[in-house]
């Protein structure tokens, strides 16, 4: 099985393009430093990413959480 991984620009926003999430990537970098996002992978010396499974499951609890609000 591979895994998937996306890298920030995919995942945050910015205001040349819209991202995954509609957050800014410092306040991606804030979660994961909270603890309230999952933490990247280092692919590389220069390349961070998350798996893809990571990011779903985060999104489908976190849909749950305000489902249930």
């Amino acid at each position: 099985m591979t895994q998937t991984f996306i890298r920030i620009r995919e995942l945050a926003s910015t205001a040349a393009r819209r991202g995954r999430l509609p957050v800014v990537p410092a306040t991606v970098w804030r979660w994961v430093k909270r603890g309230e996002f999952p933490k990247p992978v280092r692919l590389g010396p220069q390349t961070t990413a998350w798996r893809i499974e990571d990011v779903e499951r985060w999104e489908a609890e976190r849909a749950g959480t305000e489902a249930a609000q």
